[in-house]
């Protein structure tokens, strides 16, 4: 389900997955100032200690984590009985993530730097995206 749909019904729990700590929280700043619940996990590990999300859930991976990676991670999310919304976030070229062994056909990419224009599209009410250019 697009997530233009879920952003307009109801507010997410979100789970990022992110190693830079700045990154990390501002996204949590700025989805949190759209009315979502957020917990931020600086590795995989950490996240994998809380026990899998719930379906309604969103999780925000960043592909080039260390030691567990991103790939693995998203992988993961994608074995369960009921797997939640999964956006990825890479530094990575186009041209990298392509080659990538993940099949990203059936995720969002948000690239980096991060704009809030793009994160308002995806997790803003729909009157968010025109405040930002």
């Amino acid at each position: 389900m697009p997530w233009r749909f879920f952003r307009k019904v109801r507010s997410l729990f979100i789970h990022i997955i992110e190693d830079d700590y700045a990154v990390a929280d501002s996204l949590a700043l700025l989805l949190e100032d759209f009315g979502h619940e957020v917990k931020c996990y600086p590795d995989a590990e950490t996240f994998f200690e809380q026990g899998p999300p719930n379906a309604e859930d969103c999780v925000v991976v960043d592909i080039g984590l260390p030691g567990v990676t991103g790939d693995e991670v998203i992988n993961w999310l994608r074995g369960l009985a009921t797997p939640p919304g999964i956006m990825v976030m890479s530094g990575k070229s186009k041209t990298l993530l392509e080659r990538s062994k993940l099949d990203l056909k059936s995720l969002t990419v948000l690239r980096k730097p991060l704009s809030m224009r793009a994160i308002a599209e995806h997790f803003g009410p729909s009157e968010a995206t025109a405040a930002y250019p």
